[in-house]
């Protein structure tokens, strides 16, 4: 028997797609296809896949051309799969023409020519694109802008207008959140803001709820959600790699400079600046019962609106959490997850890593994992976004329970309901 195998995204396959899987079969008795994973996709840097991995297997499978369908997760594993297997023949498009001759040493290698005028990104270019309208105050929305040139069908807008665009970006004040989704939602248009939505707990429910009821996408945008290395993580956490977990503790500073007190209206400040970020482990680990809250922060201003350094310190049945977030104070951007079995350690900034360890008592059983991160996150928050909008399907990272969560805890803060240090 001649086994032949092939490897591809197989992303909203499509005509091309099968007359390839067609020629493959013809190589040999038996068809092994090999799909990739989202996160080995992520890794070759292709973010804009539009199906889940399931949902491409399903494609392939309904094809009724392979005999065996096998996952691709890693660099290198077809040499691995080759041996396993006892493949006859590696074959693949002839636009990887010379790429895959090093496996010539372990069997024949096939490139196939490909159907002309057929493939899964010009099938994505040609929807309707997604026009998005970035909102800001202080301009700073042009790392978006740049990210959004890597996902395919969306449009950032540059005018000025409330009328073209089906989506707008939020990235104004965070007090000013509030009246601007609800404008966006009311008029019909989905809408992505900078976290935290709302710094009112009641308000951030209604606007989930509107936009419910208004059959649009309302996405809490933290773009740490949607690191691979991040979710990686907390896959290990949520598997019992480290046992039950006891604390989280993270830390995100960003120091300032030289400062005038007076003059900062329009910047935002420790809390709203850097506290969704280190509350997203906390909510996603934990989960948003906590029993008790403490919050500790240090001002910089006269009218106690702008916190220079902010500690929260949550209770929970069983565990507990500490956040620390600065912007006029500096120190280790770390997360620690301490769990009964071992702990996780990210290294600064660990809001944006691509490496985390696993750490035992046993030092020999300690892990190294490595994921690359491109554009820190956006690009993927991005593409979530827009599957959101195209599916109907929201995609967020963030639950609304957590969304909700960071609300309750900057309507707190915003109430004065912290010890002064």
């Amino acid at each position: 028997m001649v086994k032949v195998i092939t490897y591809g995204t197989y992303d909203l396959l499509h005509y091309g797609h099968r007359r390839l899987l067609e020629r493959a079969k013809a190589l040999g008795d038996y068809l092994i296809v090999g799909v990739t994973a989202d996160s080995f996709d992520k890794s070759r840097g292709k973010i804009n896949v539009q199906q889940s991995l399931m949902e491409r297997i399903e494609g392939v499978r309904a094809t009724g051309l392979a005999d065996e369908i096998i996952i691709e997760e890693y660099e290198g594993q077809k040499i691995d799969d080759i041996r396993r297997y006892g493949v006859d023949i590696f074959t693949v498009g002839s636009d990887w023409v010379g790429k895959f001759d090093y496996l010539e040493e372990y069997c024949r290698v096939v490139y196939l020519p490909r159907t002309e005028g057929v493939s899964s990104s010009k099938v994505r270019s040609d929807k309707r694109k997604i026009a998005i309208k970035i909102i800001e105050d202080k301009g700073i929305g042009s790392k978006f802008a740049r990210e959004s040139t890597f996902v395919n069908g969306v449009d950032v807008l540059s005018s000025d207008s409330w009328e073209k665009e089906d989506a707008i970006y939020l990235l104004s004040m965070p007090e000013r959140h509030y009246e601007l989704i609800k404008k966006a939602i009311n008029e019909g248009k989905h809408v992505l803001c900078e976290s935290p939505l709302t710094m009112n707990e009641s308000q951030c429910v209604e606007l989930f709820d509107l936009a419910h009821k208004r059959n649009v996408v309302l996405m809490d945008a933290i773009k740490t959600a949607y690191g691979t290395a991040y979710n990686r993580l907390l896959l290990l956490v949520k598997s019992g790699a480290i046992g039950k977990v006891i604390s989280v503790d993270a830390t995100c500073t960003s120091l300032m400079g030289n400062y005038d007190s007076k003059k900062l209206k329009g910047v935002w400040s420790s809390i709203t600046a850097w506290g969704p970020t280190a509350l997203l482990p906390v909510f996603q680990i934990l989960g948003t019962d906590y029993t008790d809250k403490f919050i500790a922060s240090k001002y910089i201003d006269e009218d106690k609106n702008f916190d220079g350094f902010t500690k929260i310190d949550f209770v929970y049945p069983g565990a507990v959490a500490s956040v620390k977030i600065a912007k006029a104070a500096k120190s280790e951007g770390s997360m620690v997850i301490t769990g009964t079995q071992g702990y996780i350690y990210v290294p600064s900034p660990w809001w944006k890593t691509d490496y985390f360890e696993i750490k035992y008592e046993d030092q020999n059983k300690n892990k190294r994992f490595f994921y690359q991160l491109e554009g820190e996150g956006i690009r993927y928050e991005l593409v979530a976004f827009s599957k959101a909008i195209e599916s109907g399907i929201n995609n967020s990272y963030v639950s609304e329970d957590i969304s909700v969560a960071i609300a309750k805890v900057m309507e707190d803060w915003a109430a004065k309901k912290v010890r002064e240090i």
